[in-house]
């Protein structure tokens, strides 16, 4: 048996917000008729080697470090790092350990993930 990731899902507050969020950071378009409970970006999508985001409204709020978070990679780290933050993120570090350069950012409800520098 084999199997693979179909989507990376966040709870959040207001699906539809986060998922244009995401979108934006990815530079993928969200799926049609987002909406406060359920948002998609790729649902259904293009490849079966790209993921979906999944963004479903919970009622209870973030508490607590995330246990699993996105790691996302750039050749232009500094830049991306930037853009990022401009749409809404919050710088949490910038770290450099083990030859491997990232910052740790939060999304707008406060999900941690990291943008790591390509190494060359």
């Amino acid at each position: 048996m084999t199997m693979s990731l179909y989507a990376v899902t966040f709870d959040c507050t207001n699906a539809a917000d986060l998922a244009r969020f995401w979108s934006d950071v990815l530079g993928r378009p969200v799926d049609a008729d987002p909406s406060e409970e359920f948002a998609a970006i790729s649902h259904g999508g293009e490849s079966p080697a790209v993921p979906c985001w999944m963004f479903n409204k919970v009622s209870e709020p973030k508490r607590t470090k995330n246990r699993v978070h996105v790691d996302l990679v750039s050749g232009d780290w500094k830049a991306e790092v930037d853009r990022v933050i401009a749409l809404g993120a919050t710088r949490i570090g910038d770290f450099d350990e083990g030859g491997s350069t990232w910052t740790t950012l939060a999304d707008p409800e406060g999900n941690e993930f990291d943008i790591a520098a390509a190494q060359q």
